[in-house]
């Protein structure tokens, strides 16, 4: 089985929970499109479901394949939400933010009832950090939220770089505008303490610490997939 079939067999294994009627939250990355294909193919079967995606990605894979969207704005409160992660604990907190949609995959899954995670077995870890940590920051005053974030992580006994995410020639910029820092911090102890105190930097938009969001997590592997439940 390839890196491919694990990812579907994750994304199968979540549309079990979507029922027809379904407003639902629609993530970004790999295992998220996987998804979002057979989806498709049950909507041209006749299941009826509104989606609202986390992404510009995501949105334009949707419209290619017959997927009906509406805005968040539109559909303010969603029943359920089947997102990817880059990293997941036994306490189903998450990293995410690898394909840099991290703000509005955390406001679309705040709107939801409930939140299921899809991911392969690589993904799941005993603490988190090991994946740099996405952290979306706001273009003015760069260079002293950076600064900001070096002190936060000096308090809470981290280090590693803070890579300004590029994308070709010039600085990745968000669907929002925002630009993203990924931490190398290697391990994260306290992922609750990080996140409050990375809320507390003006300049940080949003990061990429998913901490009580998640109801489910699919765990898929080469002898298939496991539901993890939250162990809080």
């Amino acid at each position: 089985m390839d890196a491919r079939e694990i990812k579907i067999k994750a994304a199968e294994a979540a549309l079990a929970y979507v029922e027809s009627g379904m407003r639902l939250g629609i993530g970004t990355g790999s295992t998220a499109e996987e998804f979002v294909r057979l989806l498709a193919e049950k909507v041209a079967g006749g299941f009826k479901v509104e989606g609202v995606p986390t992404s510009e990605r995501t949105a334009r894979l949707c419209v290619e394949l017959g997927v009906p969207l509406k805005s968040l704005d539109e559909l303010p409160a969603l029943d359920l939400t089947v997102d990817g992660a880059d990293e997941v604990d036994s306490a189903l907190r998450l990293i995410k933010g690898g394909g840099g949609a991290l703000l509005r995959e955390k406001i679309v899954a705040a709107a939801s009832e409930r939140m299921i995670v899809i991911a392969d077995e690589s993904k799941l870890v005993d603490t988190l950090g090991a994946y740099a940590l996405p952290i979306e920051v706001n273009p003015f005053g760069l260079v002293s939220t950076r600064i900001a974030i070096e002190k936060v992580a000096a308090r809470l006994g981290l280090s590693g770089e803070l890579n300004l995410r590029q994308s070709g020639d010039g600085e990745f910029t968000t669907d929002g505008g925002h630009h993203i820092i990924d931490a190398s911090f290697g391990r994260i102890p306290d992922a609750e303490a990080l996140s409050s105190e990375l809320n507390s930097i003006p300049g940080v938009v949003e990061h990429g610490l998913f901490i009580n969001m998640a109801a489910l997590a699919i765990i898929a592997g080469p002898a298939g997939a496991r539901t993890l439940q939250a162990n809080r």
